[in-house]
């Protein structure tokens, strides 16, 4: 028997909110380069952003039974994040389905497989992050695990983890690590604001970046 559970313990707003002041880069660089997904899951919009926790379901490849109930129970403000076995071929999110997360509230879907409709998903601006773009069509057969553990993109996602993601990529953050890490990506914000100065005032990237002993150790010679 499979059950249909609820995230166990969602972050709170304040976590979320001091997560989602920072690109995925930033955070991902914060918290020691950990937590980005493959580089192959992409907006269908450059403009589209998302950040929330992590409702996730798993799917049986060109099947999308659990991605429809996935939706029918998560609440506002959810990520859907969806483990569909990385298959291309299919469509298993269009416009129809978007409309229905947007009248839940729910803060956009993250799926290892296809979507469709993408000129419709742009206009509705509801933010999706896919495999791919298929016009494959899905059937509604296999039921599956909904609010456990799944690896999406490399990284193992658990439910409640904040999912945050912009046109650069997809993240993901521990959900009792959210205010360490908002603070580290601060810190590095920071920094590099101090560098961007730094080159304004007329400093070269070799001084700000404190090359030289590391280009000397490496027996750089320049003839420029």
């Amino acid at each position: 028997m499979i059950h249909i559970k609820d995230i166990a313990e969602r972050p709170s707003k304040a976590d979320i909110d001091a997560v989602s002041r920072f690109s995925p880069a930033t955070i991902h660089e914060a918290q020691g380069r950990r937590g980005a997904l493959s580089s192959r899951l992409k907006p269908v919009d450059y403009r589209m952003k998302l950040c929330g926790p992590a409702f996730t379901v798993k799917c049986a490849p060109r099947d999308n039974i659990m991605l429809q109930l996935a939706i029918n129970y998560a609440k506002p403000g959810d990520i859907i994040v969806v483990s569909a076995g990385e298959y291309e071929e299919a469509g298993s999110f269009g416009d129809v389905l978007a409309n229905a997360c947007l009248a839940k509230g729910i803060g956009g879907l993250v799926t290892d497989t296809g979507v469709r409709d993408t000129l419709q998903l742009r206009e509705l601006g509801f933010p999706v992050f896919s495999l791919s773009v298929c016009i494959k069509g899905t059937v509604k057969e296999t039921i599956a695990a909904v609010n456990d553990t799944i690896i999406v993109g490399g990284e193992i996602i658990h439910p409640g983890d904040i999912i945050a993601g912009d046109a650069d990529g997809l993240v993901v953050v521990r959900r009792q690590e959210a205010q360490e890490v908002a603070r580290l990506s601060q810190a590095r914000e920071d920094a590099e604001a101090g560098y961007i100065a730094a080159y304004k005032a007329g400093k070269s990237v070799i001084e700000v970046s404190n090359l030289e002993p590391v280009l000397k150790a490496k027996s750089l010679v320049v003839d420029i």
